[in-house]
């Protein structure tokens, strides 16, 4: 209980005891690029605008800690000024921050979602850790629900969800707080072009997908990375057939 209050804490889930465990972020890493294992990759407007996108949704006594500023792009004098005042390595800029509320609002206007959400019950940002096929892993849920989890998503294409899941390992994902929760994943997820809603269902042969995903990166930790490791990560390479 005591590591569950501290992984609530972000700082901790992140960059304290947090390390201790393996996630569903480990993953891409280690399957596509080894040599990246948990190396800070810093901010950027992915992460910045996934944040602020469930902290106004889950956790919005956090958003007045947003930093943003009001200029055309990132490439102006006027940001690169910004930033360095700052002491920052990023900022969002005003426009997509409004950008991000914008969706927020369309989440709460919607009954079904906005029910779903903030159902009496629910519980938010909580995290779990359990051992899994030999390995101690970590995940936070966005909302437990009595009988579901729901994990909020942005997506470019709504349309192409199904297909995009995959590439982004929230097969994986499934999986893994599947074990870690002893409850199924639904995503309910807003496109940032439209503002078109959707629900996506995982079926047993997603989540199965995402688990043969867990047991490939497991392999590739123990080769490079577990306590009895057998390769050096330097002399990684990529090994392929081309067909």
């Amino acid at each position: 209980m005591q590591v569950i209050n501290q992984l609530r804490d972000d700082h901790e889930y992140y960059r304290g005891v947090g390390k201790n465990y393996l996630s569903n972020s480990d993953i891409e890493s280690l399957l596509t690029n080894p040599k990246a294992f948990r190396q800070d990759r810093g901010d950027n407007k992915s992460f910045a605008e996934g944040r602020l996108f469930h902290q106004l949704l889950l956790e919005p006594e956090k958003v007045d800690k947003v930093t943003s500023v009001d200029v055309s792009s990132r490439n102006t004098k006027e940001y690169k000024k910004f930033v360095e005042e700052s002491g920052l390595d990023f900022a969002l800029l005003t426009k997509e921050v409004e950008e991000i509320h914008n969706l927020v609002a369309v989440i709460k206007s919607n009954i079904a979602f906005y029910d779903d959400i903030y159902s009496d019950g629910n519980t938010y940002e909580e995290p779990a850790i359990g051992t899994i096929k030999g390995i101690e892993w970590k995940g936070k849920a966005d909302i437990i629900t009595t009988d579901t989890i729901i994990d909020l998503k942005t997506t470019s294409d709504i349309n192409k969800f199904k297909w995009s899941a995959k590439a982004y390992h929230y097969d994986s994902q499934c999986y893994i707080y599947q074990q870690l929760f002893g409850k199924p994943l639904v995503f309910y997820v807003i496109d940032k072009e439209t503002a078109q809603l959707g629900i996506f269902r995982p079926t047993e042969n997603f989540i199965r997908g995402g688990e043969l995903k867990v047991d490939r990166a497991i392999e590739v930790y123990h080769k490079y990375f577990g306590p009895n490791a057998t390769e050096d990560i330097d002399n990684h390479y990529i090994d392929e057939t081309l067909d």
